[in-house]
């Protein structure tokens, strides 16, 4: 743990306050959490070598007559297990908040990762052809590796609250600002805040002037001076920091001056100089790195595995209709960037000229063009439609990177151009996908457009990797049983 002092400066909402000390201990968070990480990381190493010797030696024990193999041929599952263990581990929030989390929400944390990791486990087995003789392995790893980790999470908890319950963690801190608002944030502090933190003194930085400050700064050996201030108060945060700055003590300034409904702060340098950016959509990170690769391995591997019955329909499309088997339309992909999506041919031929007369019957809201039991739908388009085996090309799409695996489905350029408001334009902010909460929420039944694109900014705003593989699963019900779908 890292024990530091800090000033505290705020102006405005508690929740920006709250958001300022939490980017206060984000950087001391993240080193708590990959020392968690490379702890968890050796702790599941042990825990299959301990369920491959339980094993190994109840063979004598209980007489059993099938013995396993060496652990040499279990090795390779520890280059699946020690990376991806922590990583399944913290996108189920494991590490966050241990000390006011119950010990059933950690069981039930670890038990989602090791499901996780059984599958990315059974993926290596089927299709890379990894050896796994002994089922019983795994299972008991299963049971040692959660236990473990359970253990370990008690203990270093215990040991962290005696240490703050003692007053050995507890950091110095010194509030500053208006006095209701210093009230405010101060009812707003977790128990776990409580804890790691002591108030040693609130100070009212509009009616105080700066020789306070810097006596603050002496006084309680301060490493860090956060501001948060409105316009008004600028140029005098400004004079603060050049105080800092000849103290050596490093000055945060919380922007709370700006305010966003959705967008998220974060800072950034570009050309050299400090960037405060606002996004409202997932930012770069190891995660979105996983979800491409889930992407474009699935893709392949799907593309694998259908290429017989996918050449089989598309035969069919060509003997039972006139035209191509394969339909090639310009959809607006990520930020609107145009690209070339692929569908099994479930119309006639003629079916974009023919459009334009049926539009007068459209039943859905907004720009999206749908017409419940479509003329230009063909027999065999119809089972197709039904299936959703008229998606399946879009895996080239997705193996090209053009779209992703679950995100807001593509729409046709000409749709996209009749957009009534820039939040309908938002839905755009991530790559379109081949599934999203639109499709398993009854497609068809969904008639107004808005509808549609608030589950999508629904789905954009509260991405993780746990979501898509929620919808993943379940689209393949919504797929076998055609929900929605016409």
């Amino acid at each position: 743990m890292f024990a530091l002092p800090y000033l505290i400066c705020f102006r405005g909402d508690q929740v920006d306050a709250e958001v300022a000390f939490s980017s206060m201990l984000a950087r001391r968070q993240e080193l708590n959490t990959q020392l968690q990480q490379l702890i968890d990381s050796v702790l599941l190493a042990l825990s299959l070598l301990a369920a491959h010797s339980l094993r190994y030696y109840s063979t004598a024990w209980f007489d059993l007559t099938t013995p396993i193999d060496p652990f040499r041929n279990y090795q390779w599952l520890l280059v699946v297990i020690m990376p991806f263990g922590p990583i399944l581990l913290d996108l189920q929030g494991f590490y966050q908040s241990p000390l006011n989390k119950r010990k059933w929400k950690s069981f039930v944390q670890i038990l989602r990762a090791m499901i996780y990791l059984s599958i990315i486990v059974s993926g290596c087995v089927i299709f890379l052809r990894f050896p796994l003789v002994s089922r019983s392995v795994p299972l008991l790893f299963i049971l040692i590796a959660t236990l473990a980790l359970l253990m370990k999470e008690r203990i270093i908890v215990d040991w962290i609250r005696g240490k703050a319950l003692r007053g050995e963690l507890r950091e110095p801190v010194l509030l500053a600002g208006i006095p209701e608002d210093i009230a405010a944030l101060e009812h707003s502090f977790s128990p776990e805040q409580h804890l790691l933190m002591d108030v040693v003194a609130r100070i009212d930085i509009e009616k105080q002037p700066l020789s306070n400050l810097i006596e603050a700064m002496h006084r309680h050996a301060v490493a860090r001076v956060i501001f948060a201030a409105g316009h008004s108060q600028l140029n005098r945060v400004e004079e603060a920091i050049g105080a800092c700055e000849v103290e050596g003590v490093p000055a945060w300034v919380v922007a709370d001056f700006i305010r966003t409904s959705i967008a998220k702060p974060d800072f950034d340098a570009f050309g050299g100089r400090p960037m405060l950016v606002f996004r409202s959509t997932p930012d770069v990170s190891w995660t979105l790195l996983v979800k491409e690769i889930i992407d474009r391995v699935s893709a392949f591997v799907a593309l694998l595995l259908f290429a017989i019955p996918m050449g089989i329909v598309a035969l069919m499309i060509r003997i039972t209709s006139r035209g191509p088997a394969i339909f090639r339309q310009r959809r607006a992909g990520k930020h609107g960037k145009p690209f070339v999506m692929y569908k099994f041919r479930s119309m006639s031929d003629d079916a974009e000229m023919r459009r334009v007369e049926l539009e007068p019957f459209n039943q859905m809201q907004g720009p999206v063009f749908k017409v419940e039991a479509d003329p230009r739908i063909t027999t065999l388009g119809r089972w197709l439609r039904r299936t959703s085996f008229d998606e399946l090309p879009q895996l080239v799409n997705v193996l090209m990177g053009d779209m992703s695996l679950v995100g807001p489905r593509p729409l046709p350029l000409y749709e996209v151009e009749k957009f009534e408001n820039t939040a309908q334009r938002r839905r755009l902010s991530v790559k379109p996908g081949l599934t999203c909460l639109w499709q398993i929420s009854g497609r068809n039944r969904v008639r107004d457009f808005r509808d549609w694109v608030k589950l999508d900014l629904d789905y954009i705003d509260h991405w993780s990797l746990g979501l898509d593989f929620k919808i993943l699963l379940r689209t393949i019900p919504a797929v076998l049983l055609g929900s929605g779908a016409k």
